[in-house]
Parts: C-alpha cells; structure tokens; sequence
C-alpha cells in the first residue's frame, strides 16, 4: 500500500467505518467518506473529506469513487425502517459496485456478514447474501470480510446489554441462552481489512475472535465484571421481544429485532474458520468493563437522526 492513495471509506462517521477511516489516516493515507448524513459534524475534522452516497445520481456517485486506489464497504441497515429497506440497501449496494467499477477503483472491501445465505427467512442474512454475490459478479476485485458480533467502545449489542444489566432489576434472556456468538474487535476488524486490501487475490473470509460464548454466559460475565446484580431470567423468545420493544419505546429506539433474536439463537453469529482477529473479547472486558453501558449507544441516533 502506497502513502497518500486515496481510500474510499462509505461510512466512516458510524461504527466499523470509522474505527477503518482512523487507521488508514495513522497510515498516512487520504481518505474520503461517502456518508447519508454529510451535514453532521465531521469527527475528523479536515482530514476526512465527507461526500453524500448520490445513489439517485450514478454519475456524481462514480465520479465521487474515482481516483481511489481502495473502496471501504460499510453500508447496509440493521432493520427496515421507512424507506430505508433491505431491498432498497441491496439496490443502492448495486448502484454503488457499478459507480466503482466506472471509477476503476482498484479494490473493493466490503464488509459482510458471518453465515449469509440467500435461502435465508432472515432478511439480513439474505440480503447480505445477496449483495456478495452482486460483488462477485462485478468484475472488481474484492475482498469480502464476515465478521460476526463486533465489540469494543460504543458498539450496539454488548454495550446496551451492560447498560441493561447497570439500570434494571432483572434482564431477560431470550430460550435456553445457551446459544453462542463469537465476539470480534472492532479494531481487530479494521486492521483486518485494511491489509487484506493489500492483497492480489479475490478472497472471502471470516472476522471473528479467539472467544466464544454461550449468550447466557457472554451476559452474566459482563453482570460479573459491572458489579450488577440484576436477575438473569428466561424468557420466550416472543416475550423477549415484547420486554425490548417496551424498553425501545422509552429510550427511543430499536434495542432488539425478532430476526436479530432468530439469527442468535440459530448460532449465526459463530465463525466456521480458525479466528482471524486477537483481541480476546474476556480480557478487552476486564479492561475497559468501567466504562462499558455507562452510556446508552443508539441505532436509531447513529443512522436516522
């Protein structure tokens, strides 16, 4: 990787993205984001130059890629909410691979999803699944990161579990809670996908951590190191949801989907391969535990407000 390349990251005001965008700056590289909210402020200042996506406007959208030696991939939705659909996600995903491809960008790292499958009823999965096999078909050269659950400052999941487990008397745990995910660093990630833009070759791979939980032990390790003592209870994965839309509504947001919860409990959130990424989920937790759900992280505040 040449200093000073350009390198698209779409994103880099949200989570991955922005963790990626940092480590190319320390690496000395230009960077440009394609962002859905270019009015916000921008948190690295005049060092990131920020452009809206122009998924109505083809041209503008690749003449915004050209010139850049790497695309970094982010974009995609968590849920459907309004217009911003999956189906509309997978659309704009389309139009954005096409704008690469006329820019000629030289490589495009787009970041997945563990276990995606287009026979999937869950339509996250599917539509990731979907959108790798638009990459493949695209004539760029790719690598396609399959991370699991990201963890680390801020993350959704993790955190808002820890601030659960801080503000209530009792947390559900959605069936037997012995299903299992593999937490992987976000930073881990971003360094990862970083250098598997250095390589020649098409490649997809996992993302995931040396670590692996059962959900409920993942939940009353993190209750252990907080010093909560909120009761751990079980609960139908339908009143599960019920319990998280009723806390959604008071702090305005989204805090759990129904297929987020079938997704868990069919352990997709659990890499195949040998772990790519270090950082032990156990001991990042046993340093940064103090800080962790002291504030609430949320969906609907990053993306839609």
């Amino acid at each position: 990787m040449t200093a000073s390349e350009l390198h698209v990251v779409t994103g880099a005001f949200g989570y991955s993205g922005r963790h990626i965008a940092s480590l190319l700056l320390k690496r000395g590289q230009r960077v440009r984001t394609l962002t859905g909210h270019p009015d916000r402020p921008n948190p690295f200042g005049n060092r990131v130059e920020a452009m809206p996506f122009h998924f109505d406007d083809p041209d503008a959208l690749a003449a915004s890629l050209r010139g850049a030696a790497v695309v970094y991939n982010t974009y995609w939705v968590r849920f459907s909410r309004g217009r911003s659909t999956f189906d509309r996600a997978a659309a704009n995903t389309r139009t954005l691979l096409r704008a690469a491809r006329e820019a000629g960008v030289g490589r495009f790292v787009h970041l997945s999803i563990t276990n995606p499958s287009e026979d999937s009823p869950l339509p996250y999965f599917r539509g990731k699944a979907v959108v790798e096999r638009m990459l493949i078909e695209s004539g760029l050269s790719y690598i396609i990161l399959r991370p699991t659950v990201l963890f680390g400052t801020g993350d959704v999941l993790i955190n808002n579990i820890a601030w659960l487990l801080r503000r209530l008397p009792m947390l559900g745990v959605f069936g037997a809670g012995d299903y299992r995910l593999q937490p992987v660093y976000v930073g881990d990630l971003a360094a990862l996908a970083v250098e598997a833009a250095e390589q020649a070759e098409n490649l997809v791979m996992d993302a995931a951590g040396p670590e692996t939980y059962g959900f409920e032990e993942l939940v009353r390790l993190i209750r252990a190191r907080i010093g909560s003592r909120a009761a751990i209870v079980h609960l139908p994965a339908g009143a599960a949801w019920a319990a998280g839309r009723a806390i959604g509504w008071l702090v305005g947001d989204v805090v759990i989907t129904r297929d987020e919860i079938a997704g868990l409990m069919a352990n997709l959130l659990v890499s195949h391969e040998p772990p790519r990424c270090p950082t032990r989920f156990s001991q990042w937790l046993q340093e940064y535990g103090d800080e962790l759900g002291t504030e609430y992280a949320s969906e609907l505040k990053r993306h839609y407000r």
